[in-house]
C-alpha cells in the first residue's frame, strides 16, 4: 500500500463510519497534493522531515503518508478497519444475493466521488451493477443536474460502460416530488433514464392530506419506479436509540402504500443508519399491500455502498424474500420491469 492508496482507504473508511465530511477531504486533498509532486520530492521530504511544509499536509495526514512510504499499515488504518466494520448479520444470505444499488449520488450532485470511482468500488464489492442517482434542479443545495447537465452525465456513463463492461453502470435521478405532486425534471429525459427515484425534499411539514396527494400524484407517474425515503425521517445513532432528529413527514401510509401496489411502485428501504426508512410499522404495511421492495445505501460516498447490509438485516427481520427485491434482479430484467411496468 502506498501513500495515495493509504489516504483514500482512509477517506475511504471514515465515509464508511459517517465521520464528517471535512475529515475525508482532508485525506482526498492530501492525496491529491502526494500525486503532484515531482518524482523524488515525496521521499527528500520524509527524509528531511518538511512533509507538513506543504500546504494540505497537516500531522494526521503526514503520520499516514510516513507509515505507508515506509511498508507498514499505517495505524490510522488498522483502526479504522476495526472500528468502521460493517458485520454481515442474519441478512446475509439476501446481501449475497443483491446484484446493484438503486440510489447514490456523485460528484455530479451532493456526492463526494466522481461516477468512475463510485462504479470501481460496487465492482469491489461484488455488485454486477449500480444505478446513478444524482439530485434535480430545484434542489440547489444539492447542486442538482439541470437538463443540459444530465444530458452530459449521460454521455459520461455511455463512455464509461464501454470502459468497465461487463459491469454495467445504468442511468437514474432522484427525482424531487414537487408540492402539487410534479416531478423536477423534464418528462422526456426522465423517459430516458434507466430508473426514476422518486422523493420528497422539501416542504416536509405539510399537513397529512396534502402530504398524502403530493406522493401519490408522484407514485401514479408512468415515469417512477422507487419511492425514496418515504417518511423523510432522521433518527440518531446507529444502534437500539433511534429517537428522531427530524420527524417523519404526516401523510396516509394506507393510500399511498395501496397506490405504490396499484402502479407497481417499489418502496424503498434505506439503508442509511441516520434514516433507517421507513420504520418497522410502516415497512410491514408496505409489505401488506403487496409492494415491491428496492433496497438502498442511498450513498454519497464509497464508503457508504457499504450500508447494504443494515437494509438486508432489516429486510430479513421482515421475512422478506429476495424476489420481491428488485435489486436482486439483472440490470436487463430490471430495465425491463422499469420499462414495462403497469405506470409505465
Amino acid at each position: 500500500m502506498n501513500a495515495i492508496e493509504a489516504l483514500e482507504r482512509v477517506a475511504y473508511l471514515q465515509d464508511r463510519a459517517l465521520l464528517p465530511t471535512q475529515k475525508t477531504a482532508a485525506f482526498l486533498r492530501a492525496r491529491d497534493v502526494v500525486a503532484g509532486l515531482s518524482p523524488g520530492e515525496l521521499e527528500h521530504r520524509l527524509s528531511t522531515g518538511t512533509l507538513t511544509e506543504l500546504a494540505g499536509i497537516g500531522p494526521s495526514t503526514a503520520k499516514v503518508i510516513a507509515q505507508a512510504s515506509a511498508g507498514t499499515v499505517p495505524d490510522r488504518i488498522r483502526e479504522l478497519e476495526e472500528t468502521t466494520r460493517i458485520p454481515l448479520g442474519e441478512g446475509a444470505a439476501l446481501r449475497a444475493a443483491l446484484k446493484g444499488d438503486c440510489h447514490t449520488h456523485s460528484t455530479w450532485s451532493d456526492g463526494g466521488a466522481p461516477i468512475a470511482t463510485m462504479a470501481r468500488t460496487a465492482m469491489e464489492l461484488g455488485h454486477e451493477w449500480l444505478v446513478v442517482t444524482d439530485h434535480s434542479p430545484r434542489l440547489t443545495v444539492a447542486h442538482g443536474l439541470n437538463r443540459e447537465r444530465l444530458l452530459a452525465q449521460l454521455d459520461e456513463i455511455a463512455a464509461l460502460n464501454e470502459e468497465l463492461a461487463p459491469f454495467r453502470i445504468l442511468t437514474g435521478m432522484e427525482v424531487d416530488i414537487l408540492v402539487d405532486g410534479a416531478l423536477d425534471q423534464d418528462e422526456d429525459l426522465l423517459e430516458r433514464l434507466d430508473v426514476v427515484v422518486a422523493s420528497v425534499h422539501s416542504k416536509m411539514r405539510m399537513p397529512e392530506r396534502e402530504m398524502t396527494e403530493r406522493m401519490v400524484m408522484a407514485i401514479a407517474s408512468p415515469h417512477v419506479d422507487i419511492l425514496g425515503h418515504c417518511t423523510g425521517r432522521k433518527v440518531k445513532g446507529f444502534g437500539a436509540d433511534q429517537s428522531e432528529v427530524r420527524p417523519q413527514s404526516d401523510f396516509d401510509p394506507e393510500i399511498v402504500f395501496a397506490a405504490c401496489a396499484r402502479f407497481d411502485t417499489a418502496v424503498e428501504i434505506n439503508c442509511r443508519p441516520e434514516r433507517q426508512d421507513p420504520p418497522p410499522e410502516l415497512l410491514d404495511l408496505a409489505l401488506e399491500w403487496g409492494c415491491l421492495i428496492s433496497i438502498d445505501t442511498d450513498a454519497h460516498a464509497p464508503g457508504h455502498l457499504e450500508f447494504l447490509a443494515y437494509g438486508c438485516d432489516k429486510a430479513f427481520e421482515h421475512g422478506i424474500e429476495p424476489e420481491r427485491v428488485v435489486n436482486t434482479w439483472s440490470a436487463d430484467d430490471l430495465v425491463a420491469w422499469t420499462r414495462t411496468h403497469p405506470n409505465a
